[in-house]
């Protein structure tokens, strides 16, 4: 009978081990852990340095017309651990090398009332925690559809949230800071109109979603590697502060049309006691796989100027003519029509961007509303709006084309679809072959407006499967994509990265809609960048609108000096000089910055940070040993005091300062700087003030 007992103990031992499992990191400082609750539902908890940063959360699926989902019912079949340690190279970044090192644990369940298998891999890294579901090839579990993914995040507090509104369809919303528990009632005052939106919750939010609890961790919750995948929201029980997962659903209401084998995307939960950490992971791309681009010497980084503010502004327009109520492509006659006198895009005014390009060493002209279709592309839900080949009467392709190779400089085509999917995959090819034959090296596409089949949003499963068709289309043709209102980044630029740039949150644009707050930009690096860089078209020196256009109000919330910083701390292999020639020649000296201004980097230190309150970042100009040093400053003025221990020892290096003025804010006083030199070595400590929405900008070039 002792005998009998004993094995029964032994036994019981064994499979407590198999349904309860542990992981560290490699530092040691998070540990993980997985459990099967009493009914068979998956958990998992995190901590970091011995603090909470998930508590026990459920893992699982509700299928759709299937009344056993994949919730619970599972024992453990299987466990394998395994450490995983490398250093690979980017082909643009903030950083030459990157190290990717984690512990993965992979738990394979089984449902033993349905024979259906289902692997939960957990990679637990220095920064954080990312997991994925995955679904083997079994025949039980074949073709299925997602009714609901049912991840659970269970905060431990309720923390302060940087937070933008979950939505269907955009993420250019100002972001809004509160406790978890303040969400639900400040959400209608988070709600601001767009193009296209959809929102779904009072408590519902988009990742990339950044936190600070109470004792001082910071914690980030987004998402790796989306691919053939709806979009993740989080929806807040703000009762029991538990975020679960919410994807974005296809006309017809479901999340998700799946196919065994399949990997979902990595749910990831970075943390840290210092915020600079968060900046500075780089788990979100580890996440992803490495380049499928063989051959990746056509991608560069760019640094272009373009006929696109003044549009933006109101001072010119995108349509040729005020002739036409309708526009039919093929059958329109633009050779009779009247000139509006406003376009934007005529030989002429694009010629006078590519010298300005050429004179102060820009790499590319992007030109916006050069192709027919503009007078009533908007809000018209209409299906062929645009072909993206044939230009306007007055914008001659060849003479730009030939023009721009005189000078030296490339040229950015624009493809605004007007969010018709089906007419820009119809036209693809023929789009980017053109762009060969003319001499676009990248394309910066847009989707404005409610997605074309009717009923679909911007982030459900098949637009971004359109979002990926077009970057690997943009691949076959050697082609550099920068896509607006499109899906937010998660790394997928790892794999693909020709994808150069997004937009994907609130940019400059809405300065001239109204403004935006001016700490949004010491948000976003906390929350957007984290999955990639962001087309900001930063560097405008005019902040009254009104200058630009006299029936716009607007105001832009920044300092000059703020502006110039943006180069620095919004971190992109993209960066537009997005203000007019005619305002830069107006301030040569501050305009300096952006000419000198890397695109490209070596290595990167993050020396300050708070979300919404500032961001201080160094960067090393690739292949050679200069850096430059960018501070975005929210609201509060403040004082920095930067050591410059990063630079090499033994040298000197001359330090241009481009700072605020004393007198500077960026509502009474935005355009008050200025810029003084001295000598500087690795013991120098400099100490800048900075206004409310300013920052300063530092070029520091070895002697």
């Amino acid at each position: 009978m002792k005998k009998i007992i004993i094995n029964i103990c032994i036994l019981l031992l064994a499979v407590g081990s198999l349904s309860a499992q542990g992981l560290k990191s490699p530092n040691g400082d998070f540990s993980m852990g997985f459990s099967l609750l009493k009914d068979g539902t998956p958990t998992y908890k995190l901590t970091y340095k011995g603090k909470a940063i998930i508590k026990e959360s459920k893992l699982g699926f509700e299928l759709k017309d299937d009344d056993t989902s994949l919730l619970n019912g599972f024992s453990v079949e299987d466990t394998q651990t395994s450490t995983f340690n490398e250093t690979w190279k980017p082909v643009w970044g903030e950083v030459s090398e990157i190290k990717n090192h984690y512990n993965e644990l992979a738990v394979t369940l089984n449902q033993k009332s349905t024979d259906r298998k289902m692997t939960i891999r957990f990679r637990l890294f220095d920064d954080g925690l990312g997991f994925r579901y995955e679904f083997p090839k079994q025949k039980n579990l074949v073709y299925f559809v997602i009714k609901e993914e049912r991840t659970q995040f269970a905060m431990a507090g309720d923390h302060t949230a940087f937070w933008i509104p979950g939505d269907y369809d955009t993420q250019e919303y100002d972001y809004t800071e509160s406790k978890l528990s303040e969400i639900r009632g400040k959400m209608d005052q988070a709600i601001t109109p767009n193009a296209s939106q959809q929102p779904f919750s009072k408590t519902g939010v988009q990742t990339s979603l950044m936190m600070k609890t109470e004792d001082g961790l910071y914690i980030n919750l987004h998402e790796a590697a989306l691919i053939n995948y709806s979009t993740m929201h989080l929806n807040l029980d703000d009762t029991n502060m538990v975020f679960q997962s919410w994807l974005t659903p296809d006309a017809n209401g479901d999340k998700g049309y799946l196919q065994a084998p399949f990997n979902t995307p990595w749910r990831t939960i970075i943390a840290s006691d210092d915020a600079r950490d968060i900046l500075d992971s780089k788990m979100t791309y580890n996440l992803n796989e490495p380049s499928k681009i063989e051959d990746t010497s056509w991608i560069k980084p760019v640094k272009y100027v373009g006929v696109w503010w003044e549009m933006i502004t109101g001072k010119s327009s995108w349509s040729y003519t005020n002739d036409f109520p309708s526009i039919k492509l093929g059958e329109t006659d633009y050779s009779k029509a009247t000139p509006s006198g406003t376009h934007g895009a005529t030989t002429a005014n694009v010629k006078k961007y590519i010298d300005f390009a050429a004179e102060n060493g820009f790499d590319a002209v992007l030109v916006e509303g050069w192709n027919v279709g503009w007078e009533d592309w908007f809000g018209k839900s209409k299906d062929y709006v645009f072909d993206f080949v044939t230009p306007y009467p007055d914008f001659d392709v060849e003479e730009v084309h030939s023009y721009a190779k005189s000078k030296g400089i490339k040229m950015m085509m624009h493809h605004e679809t007007s969010s018709s999917v089906r007419n820009y995959e119809r036209h693809m090819d023929a789009a980017y072959k053109f762009m060969n034959d003319n001499g676009y090296t990248s394309v910066k596409s847009g989707y404005v407006g409610d997605i074309l089949p009717r009923g679909e949003n911007h982030y459900n499963q098949w637009i971004v499967n359109h979002y990926q068709y077009a970057l690997e289309k943009a691949a076959d043709y050697k082609i550099m994509v920068n896509a607006h209102e499109a899906v937010r980044p998660t790394g997928v630029a790892r794999t693909y990265p020709n994808l150069i740039g997004n937009e994907s949150a609130r940019g400059t644009e809405y300065q001239a809609f109204g403004g935006s707050k001016p700490n949004h930009v010491t948000v976003l690096p906390f929350t957007r960048l984290i999955g990639g860089p962001m087309d900001y078209t930063p560097g405008i020196f005019e902040m009254d609108i009104s200058k630009m256009n006299p029936d716009n109000h607007s105001h832009l919330n920044a300092t000059i000096a703020n502006q110039l910083a943006l180069y620095v701390t919004m971190y992109s292999p993209l960066q537009m000089a997005a203000d007019t020639p005619e305002n830069y020649n107006r301030f040569p000296d501050a305009f300096q910055f952006i000419k000198d201004v890397a695109v490209d980097w070596d290595d990167s230190k993050y020396l300050e940070a708070e979300p919404g309150k500032y961001v201080t970042v160094a960067r090393k100009a690739k292949e050679t040993n200069n850096w430059f040093v960018g501070n975005a400053n929210g609201l509060e003025k403040r004082t920095s005091e930067i050591k410059l221990d990063f630079l090499d020892k033994g040298k000197k290096y001359e330090a241009i300062i481009y700072a605020d003025a004393k007198d500077a804010h960026y509502k009474t006083n935005p355009q008050a700087y200025k810029i003084t030199k001295q000598t500087v070595t690795n013991k120098t400590k400099l100490t800048i003030d900075s206004a409310s929405g300013g920052g300063f900008a530092i070029s520091i070039i070895e002697k």
